[in-house]
């Protein structure tokens, strides 16, 4: 399993998780966010995340094709 860390600005204290997938390079759009999204594709914290707003703070985790982005 990869695991990727995805730093967010010092004056920001989350991360959406469709801008993460996007800023990552996990996907190319967001509308291919939305859809990996919304079709249960994308675990967070372990567990499966159909709420593409949803808030990823530090120390979150992502998961989407095998790879694992770390919030740091």
């Amino acid at each position: 399993m990869t695991i990727k860390k995805i730093k967010i600005k010092e004056n920001e204290e989350f991360i959406r998780l469709d801008q993460l997938l996007k800023l990552s390079g996990a996907v190319q759009t967001g509308g291919h966010a939305k859809f990996a999204v919304q079709n249960g594709e994308v675990k967070v914290n372990g567990e499966v995340c159909t709420m593409r707003g949803k808030k990823l703070r530090r120390k979150d985790a992502a998961e989407f094709e095998g790879i694992i982005f770390e919030v740091c």
